[in-house]
């Protein structure tokens, strides 16, 4: 990734504005083991705590590994519990980048923690109509395919 995702000028400044970046070589003994590295690239979000709340295993282009890393900032915030930033960082994925393969995990983890935080059915349904209108061939379709049933007759 360092020669096309780290070089690219928005993927810079996204991450010198939301993280501290530490390269952790696969041969690392300690870390290495600690966090499971096996395989470079391994991306990993930690909180200030050294917690891991996303990993991702591989290359990803510039515009991905950016919505990769704000669905990672999501999960963060929603393990916090911080339902409001998570949502925010969710639905910047699909607004800013809606072909990104991060889209519909973002749409799903979004109207969870809407749901968590209000608990109104009308946001597990949506997650469904958002999904099957915008990303039909989704596995995250087919996980929120029991919220269809929620939908008054």
């Amino acid at each position: 990734m360092d020669a096309v995702a780290y070089t690219d000028a928005a993927v810079i400044e996204f991450v010198n504005k939301n993280f501290i970046p530490i390269r952790i070589p696969a041969s690392d003994s300690e870390l290495a083991p600690r966090f499971l590295i096996k395989w470079t690239p391994t991306l990993l979000i930690l909180d200030k705590e050294g917690i891991a709340h996303d990993k991702n295993v591989g290359f990803f282009w510039p515009q991905e590994l950016i919505s990769c890393l704000l669905l990672g900032m999501g999960k963060t915030y929603f393990d916090k519990p911080d339902r409001t930033k998570a949502i925010a960082c969710f639905e910047q994925i699909p607004t800013s980048y809606p072909r990104s393969s991060q889209a519909p995990e973002a749409i799903y983890l979004s109207g969870v923690a809407q749901y968590i935080e209000g608990h109104d059915v009308a946001n597990l349904i949506e997650i469904y109509d958002r999904l099957k209108s915008g990303y039909p061939d989704s596995q995250w379709l087919m996980r929120a395919d029991p919220y269809r049933l929620l939908k008054k007759k």
